[in-house]
């Protein structure tokens, strides 16, 4: 196993286990939309969404399912290559790309075994509401901002 990949599995299985967990907790803890207020601004509520991101296609019929079955795959073998042709002293890229793998494997987990994936984060504030999400989507997020992150410092340096 090469040093790139010694340096992303963990954080790829670790970012699952905390997903999995968290949807485990969260559906022995909560009945479906009951909510659970942590914070002015933080609430969990159990929720599924067939969709995808922001729960677009979540009404489509079910001919998302596989569709998106197969893009969460395909996105996951781009990023492998992707990390393959790192240098290992190209940290925050792998540790982006590793998120990203994490939450994507987390979330098509979820897409095998339910055909929904289970959201549970609530973030809101006097009235407003962002749509609810999971661990695996805010690593998702986390590791693009850690890639944009990284392309902005490599246009930096390049200049």
């Amino acid at each position: 196993m090469s040093k790139v990949w010694r340096l992303a599995t963990p954080i790829i299985g670790v970012t699952l286990v905390l997903d999995q967990a968290s949807k485990f907790a969260i559906e022995k803890t909560l009945a479906l939309r009951e909510e659970w207020v942590l914070l002015p601004f933080l609430s969990f509520e159990r929720a599924y969404n067939t969709g995808a991101a922001f729960s677009l296609l979540h009404d489509a019929g079910g001919w998302q399912r596989p569709l998106l079955i197969g893009v969460s795959i395909a996105i996951m073998i781009w990023l492998g290559f992707w990390l393959h042709r790192l240098n290992s002293a190209e940290r925050l890229q792998i540790s982006s790309i590793a998120l990203v793998m994490g939450g994507a494997a987390g979330n098509l987990v979820d897409r095998l075994q339910t055909g929904a994936v289970a959201d549970f984060i609530v973030l809101h504030y006097q009235g407003w509401q962002w749509p609810t999400f999971n661990v695996a989507d805010a690593a998702i997020t986390a590791g693009v901002v850690g890639l944009l992150l990284g392309l902005r410092r490599a246009s930096i340096q390049a200049d």
